[in-house]
């Protein structure tokens, strides 16, 4: 029976994608001997292993973003990206029961809840003599705690099951708060500390309890007119924020998009993350793809590497930012809104290791390579270096379109054009991605050390202390120093 356990858990550890729990070739005869250790970490590889495509543009991403006043996804030309009406669905809050993008993201949740459960049934008796399956099992447990507070979150219950063969019980409410809290609190003594953010540590599940205690008034009674933010949690936030900022070894960045550059899995803000690597088939570059035009290239080696015209941000979204710069433009005024990266030499013309994709909050007339029709080869000049010029648009019906993104977006015809609304690229795209979608090297980011200033400053305005949480947000803003010209200024006060 336990030559079959093994076989089961070791042909599931070709998928493990997470910092520091390096993928061994075993014995797949089952003549040789296994360790336990090699058998703790197979069975540890399945719970991290499907985060990439829980937090894929089209699951939980979508569901977060084109629900909210920030983001819209229209049938672009009247037929791409409509699937059926789902996003008009999510973004008007009329969604049916048959929603792919809901039923995705349900899909991706049972089944790491399911994954976890099959893990803690195996680890814990292992757990008793041995180290090492003591701290996975702490570390399986956290993830199964997450994974339950994301089900609280989108659909107001936790699973709880200890063993495969039992049937869950669902909670609710109070409940389910109070065993997504043991759970993470039990385990934390546990987790490591340095093993980077690919995998729940001490900080990361300290970050998880803030964002808990934050949420608890809410999630203990969803459906309440009114909430009660009870300083009990809000003294939690504040313990374990602070917690996360004095003890560990964490740092924010001078560079804001930094965070989210293709090597930030050694940037000192994340602390909890998903650890992308080109070479899993598992990683992806979709969050920088689904926003940008299509006839956009990220890269000038591959010129099959296109945008897709997906979602864009929506006028109100925009408009605060505007609201908070008054008659200076937001790129001039903050770095989290634009940062220019690619400067066009003055005859136009780059090499491929000088280019550089801006990041940010794309406006106006896009400056791109060049090509004679979709996905056709770049122009260069006779010293192999490639054209830069304004990049036409193939979808668009008109001969001289060009990819010129214009504010006004919505659900009619003319406001779901190719071009219409403003877009993001926050990410930095895949300097290996041959399509535009697969081989994402940057890490997606979870939580950073910003949000636990957030979240004290919340938890600090809640209990009344506006100067506190003014001066938490103050310092994250400040911090921002690698363009000092673009360094966001202080706040004089809060909006509640």
């Amino acid at each position: 029976m336990r030559i079959k356990i093994l076989f089961a858990i070791l042909t599931l550890a070709t998928i493990w994608n997470c910092t520091d729990l390096e993928e061994q070739v075993l014995d797949e005869s089952l003549t040789g001997t296994v360790s336990e250790d090699e058998v703790v970490t197979s069975v540890v590889a399945p719970v991290y292993s499907n985060l990439s495509t829980l937090f894929l543009h089209t699951h939980l991403f979508c569901l977060q973003i084109i629900s909210s006043d920030e983001g819209i996804l229209p049938a672009r030309g009247g037929k791409d990206w409509y699937d059926g009406g789902v996003f008009y669905q999510l973004h008007k809050h009329e969604c049916l029961p048959t929603n792919a993008k809901i039923k995705d993201t349900w899909n991706d949740l049972t089944l790491m809840l399911s994954r976890s459960v099959s893990a803690i049934s195996t680890l814990t008796p292992l757990a008793e003599k041995d180290a090492v399956a003591k701290t996975f099992l702490a570390e399986v447990r956290g993830m199964r705690a997450y994974y339950n507070m994301m089900m609280l979150d989108l659909w107001g219950l936790a699973f709880k099951k200890e063993n495969a063969n039992e049937l869950s019980v669902i909670l609710r409410g109070n409940d389910a708060v109070e065993y997504i809290r043991t759970e993470l609190e039990d385990v934390v003594g546990d987790l490591k500390t340095d093993v980077g953010p690919g995998r729940l540590t001490q900080g990361g599940a300290y970050a998880l309890l803030s964002r808990l205690h934050i949420n608890a008034p809410v999630w203990r009674d969803p459906y309440s007119k009114s909430f009660d933010f009870k300083a009990a949690d809000m003294d939690k936030v504040i313990e374990y924020t602070t917690k996360v900022i004095n003890d560990y070894n964490y740092a924010l960045s001078p560079e804001y998009f930094a965070c989210f550059n293709n090597d930030n899995h050694t940037n000192k803000e994340l602390i909890f993350a998903i650890d992308q690597r080109p070479d899993l088939s598992s990683s992806h570059n979709r969050m920088c793809y689904w926003s940008m035009s299509g006839s956009f290239y990220g890269n000038p080696l591959f010129p099959q590497g296109d945008g897709t015209d997906g979602g864009a941000i929506t006028q109100e979204f925009y408009q605060s930012w505007v609201d908070a710069y008054g008659s200076v433009d937001p790129a001039d005024a903050d770095c989290r809104f634009f940062w220019e990266r690619l400067i066009v030499p003055e005859d136009s013309t780059i090499a491929a290791k000088d280019f550089k994709l801006n990041r940010g909050i794309y406006r106006g007339l896009q400056i791109g390579l060049q090509n004679a029709g979709h996905m056709q080869p770049f122009f260069v000049d006779k010293q192999g270096e490639y054209l830069l010029g304004p990049v036409k648009d193939v979808r668009r019906a008109a001969a001289d379109a060009y990819v010129d993104y214009l504010l006004e977006v919505d659900f009619t015809a003319e406001g779901s054009d190719y071009n219409r609304g403003y877009r993001v690229l926050k990410y930095e795209w895949s300097s290996v991605s041959t399509d535009g979608t697969n081989k994402g090297e940057h890490d997606l980011v979870i939580v950073r050390l910003a949000d636990m200033y957030m979240l004290r400053a919340e938890a600090k305005l809640r209990k009344g202390d506006a100067a506190g949480a003014l001066a938490d947000v103050n310092f994250v803003r400040a911090s921002r120093t690698a363009r000092p010209e673009v360094t966001p200024p202080p706040l004089f006060f809060l909006n509640h």
